[in-house]
């Protein structure tokens, strides 16, 4: 077990959009960026008074999605939002300039009360580099030498800085700067080792990405990051590690099953499907990626629970991110699924891990 020191922290809940474009399974209608990017600052409200923690959008920059300014979007919710925390999920830090990131987020955090945290990583798709000017080959060196910089532009408001791919910085004034003392910075990790130390070396939170599949096979990153984070001199407190995953939560089983099925498939076709491969299975088949040992975060809310629980005990995490407009999902169902992350399973977790604090001092 990989258990964290900081597991008796308060267990943080959150939503994330990516803002896809496609049409409903079911209906066959498609709804316009504009309606998409109105029923995001729907979702970022209604997760605000429900009483989650954290709300994320993702940077995408296809025809098929509709965030491509990620700190735009967020600035937008921090307007019509009191409490919740607002995140990239995540900003493909390859291809952006960390100074115009740190200052977008530093103006978010100063619209929003410090409400602002920069989740950066490597991105699924690749789209960015050539828009930018960025060549693919280059995207490990790019990515170390702007995560450098971004933690160097947080730490002071004068920086003087030389790298390969960017302008050298001499007595450079970094404005503005942000409501809180330091913007949180997490890294989004995928799967191997060699990301998740180099966020524990960072000192930055961990976010992986479990989309499917056992969790067991991720549970070896949270024990290298938090090595990595010790050995590096920062505290154990300071390490958080996050989950974030696909979820659809229903009044029962069934109800969660019926209605994410279609808009899953549908998904994975429109965005995962290579060379011409079709995913194809059956409702019944589908219940089979949603069982106890699956991070597929599918179900009722009692399932949800111990879903997360289970993982708790493998990670130790402290917060957990879920991903439900997926596919075409119409924002009722949405807005359902939310509502019962927050009144529901959010409320029993946190019950639970706090007992078993509780019962571990």
């Amino acid at each position: 077990m990989n258990a964290s020191p900081s597991a008796s922290a308060e267990f943080e809940f959150g939503v994330y959009t990516l803002g896809d474009l496609v049409a409903d399974p079911l209906t066959g209608q498609s709804v316009s960026a504009h309606r998409r990017l109105k029923e995001i600052v729907a979702a970022a409200r209604l997760a605000d008074e429900a009483g989650l923690d954290v709300f994320g959008v993702g940077e995408h920059h296809r025809l098929d999605f509709a965030v491509s300014s990620v700190p735009v979007v967020l600035s937008a919710l921090s307007q019509v939002t009191e409490r919740i925390r607002l995140a990239s999920t995540t900003m493909v830090l390859s291809t952006i300039d960390p100074v115009r990131l740190f200052e977008d987020f530093a103006t978010l955090d100063l619209l929003s009360d410090g409400r602002a945290e920069i989740m950066v990583g490597r991105g699924a798709f690749t789209e960015s580099f050539p828009l930018f000017g960025y060549n693919l080959e280059d995207y490990q060196r790019l990515f170390a030498e702007n995560i450098g910089l971004l933690r160097e532009l947080g730490e002071r408001e004068s920086v003087t800085w030389e790298g390969e791919f960017r302008p050298s910085l001499h007595e450079a004034e970094i404005a503005p700067r942000p409501y809180q003392r330091r913007l949180p910075l997490w890294v989004g990790v995928g799967g191997t080792p060699a990301s998740a130390e180099r966020a524990g070396q960072l000192g930055a939170g961990m976010a992986l990405a479990i989309l499917g599949g056992s969790p067991e096979r991720f549970a070896e990153l949270a024990g290298v990051y938090r090595a990595a984070g010790a050995a590096a001199g920062h505290p154990a407190e300071s390490l958080r590690v996050a989950i974030t995953s696909h979820c659809f939560i229903g009044r029962t089983p069934e109800a969660a099953l019926d209605s994410f099925y279609p808009y899953y498939l549908n998904y994975l076709n429109g965005f995962w499907a290579k060379d011409g491969r079709d995913y194809r299975f059956t409702r019944e088949e589908f219940s089979a990626y949603t069982a106890a040992d699956n991070a597929l975060a599918v179900g009722s809310p009692e399932q949800i629970v111990e879903k997360i629980l289970y993982q708790h005990e493998l990670f130790g995490h402290t917060r957990f991110m879920a991903q439900m407009d997926v596919g075409g999902m119409p924002y009722a169902k949405v807005a359902e699924s939310i509502e019962l992350l927050a009144t529901e399973v959010a409320p029993a977790v946190r019950r639970e891990i706090a007992r078993r604090s509780r019962r571990d001092k």
